[in-house]
């Protein structure tokens, strides 16, 4: 059984959660939390034991806000994945909330099988589920930004160190493509794909689909 929670003000949007999560027998809900303060106190009342494992979080919420929720909740509990769910795609957003320590960001229009693979990415393989549409914003916001990494590989080196398989996986990650339709694209498994995606994060030294979507922005890797 996988242990997850959610906090959100709106009475509507949760139960449209609750509806969209209760298609996975798998899935237990530990709370529904009504706002920030409310999700602290949710967690700090449960033993380590019940922690969740995921906890998707709303931006907008009175009292306590998404991501000043995630930044202090991160601090407390680094072992919880935390995943934006909202309906806010501003780029100043989705970098807050990357800072914040957010392991993911979600539109609330997605379908209940997307936050379900949302769920499978950060807790199997470590990764950073992201909406298409968000996913292109992160590259451009980071395309934009001051970050440097000295050390980032040149195209030629990519190439050197990943097979033709995964640099094909690399490019359409890139390309702001989710594991499932890479899977379609390629006509192979998201299994197969999540597996390729995480060599490829270890060969290339980083952690997350939002560090790799900038150095391939700032190095121009397949242009």
């Amino acid at each position: 059984m996988l242990s997850i929670a959610f906090a959100e003000d709106n009475p509507v949007n949760r139960n449209t959660f609750m509806h969209k999560v209760q298609h996975y027998n798998e899935l237990s809900v530990l709370f529904a939390a009504v706002n920030g303060h409310d999700c602290l106190e949710q967690l700090k009342g449960l033993p380590l034991s019940r922690h969740p494992l995921v906890v998707f979080v709303d931006l907008e919420m009175p009292e306590l806000d998404g991501i000043q929720t995630i930044q202090i909740a991160k601090s407390l509990y680094p072992h919880i994945h935390f995943i934006v769910l909202t309906v806010f795609d501003d780029e100043e957003k989705i970098f807050e909330a990357i800072r914040a320590g957010a392991g993911g960001y979600l539109l609330k229009d997605e379908s209940a099988g997307a936050i379900r693979s949302a769920i499978a990415s950060v807790l199997d393989y470590g990764g950073a589920p992201m909406s298409p549409a968000i996913a292109r914003k992160a590259m451009d916001m980071l395309g934009k930004s001051q970050i440097s990494n000295e050390a980032a590989l040149n195209e030629k080196e990519v190439n050197a160190m990943l097979s033709q398989r995964e640099k094909e996986i690399l490019q359409h990650t890139i390309h702001g493509l989710d594991a499932k339709r890479i899977a379609e694209t390629l006509n192979i498994s998201v299994l197969t794909v999540r597996k390729h995606i995480a060599n490829i994060y270890q060969r290339l030294h980083v952690n997350s689909k939002a560090q790799v979507m900038h150095l391939a922005h700032e190095r121009k890797w397949f242009k």
